[in-house]
């Protein structure tokens, strides 16, 4: 999940690997996933659990939903999503019960915290896939990936060109707007944003606004309320959770934003996911930060 402080505070950047197929019949061939570990590309996979909500949206969209029959909690989007089985959280899962519906992929999130859970589902025989998408730019290897693991490569590289077109016309429209600062509320306690190495930060930049803490290096980092009145932002953006408790906690006020109610909420499903609606969580950023800009 992107609010996960174990998970959003630790980044690998272990590029993925490709190996073409060059005969006509369906043969295994290997690919690298983000613990560098191998991941076998042949007959497409009939049983998928799916512990990364974003894996699971892109997917549903390739037309990989049937096939899935397990998921983690916070994976809601499409509904149908919902009527897939439950397997708990993404992180730490329990590896007896993933294994009990007999998978033959299991896709995890990959932080640290499931490097066990990966070495487990390995050692059982399930192919496994451990993806980190950290950037805008892992949204494609990623689509890339479970397109040749599904073998269709074609709707993968349709769905990545209409994300990315879509990103681009955005971008396009606010180019030349006026750049307001903005401190984006993630986690309340401790007081979370994020940094410049997320892609929630590229999506305020496409936007057409700057995130007032991009000199953090990492996904998100934990920073004081005093220090946010200190950057001063022209706005803040927070989930309808996050804003109810700016408005209830009096010492917010020092933060200008705050004072003048100048809280933008955000649909924390839309935006705080790197996946097939990053387009649309790009336009709906720029409709509350620049009313009108989009036509």
């Amino acid at each position: 999940m992107i609010f996960s402080r174990s998970s959003t505070f630790l980044a690998l950047a272990i590029s993925l690997t490709f190996f073409a197929c060059r005969e006509s019949r369906i043969a295994s061939v290997a690919a690298r996933d983000d613990f560098g570990d191998s991941v076998r590309i042949g007959q497409p996979p009939s049983r998928i659990v799916s512990l990364n909500p974003a894996t699971t949206e892109i997917l549903f969209t390739l037309g990989a939903g049937s096939r899935l029959i397990g998921r983690t909690k916070y994976d809601l989007w499409p509904d149908s999503a919902k009527l897939i089985p439950e397997l708990g959280d993404g992180l730490r899962p329990n590896v007896e019960v993933v294994l009990g519906t007999h998978p033959d992929l299991v896709i995890l999130y990959a932080s640290l915290d499931n490097r066990p859970a990966a070495a487990r589902f390995r050692a059982a025989g399930i192919n496994t896939l451990s993806l980190k998408i950290d950037h805008i730019s892992d949204f494609r290897r990623t689509v890339q990936l479970l397109g040749a693991i599904l073998r269709d490569s074609l709707r993968a590289r349709s769905v990545t060109d209409s994300v990315y077109g879509t990103l681009e016309r955005v971008r396009s429209a606010t180019a030349g707007l006026p750049r307001p600062g903005v401190f984006w509320h993630i986690w309340d306690a401790p007081l979370i944003t994020v940094g410049s190495g997320s892609f929630m930060n590229e999506l305020v930049d496409i936007a057409g606004a700057r995130n007032v803490y991009a000199d953090i290096h990492g996904p998100s980092s934990e920073i004081s309320l005093e220090d946010v009145a200190r950057r001063d932002p022209d706005f803040i953006l927070a989930g309808p959770i996050g804003k109810r408790q700016i408005d209830a906690d009096s010492r917010w006020r020092i933060v200008r934003a705050a004072r003048d109610t100048r809280i933008l909420v955000v649909d924390t499903l839309l935006v705080a996911r790197p996946s097939v609606r990053l387009g649309e969580a790009a336009v709906s950023l720029a409709n509350l930060l620049h009313p009108g800009a989009l036509h």
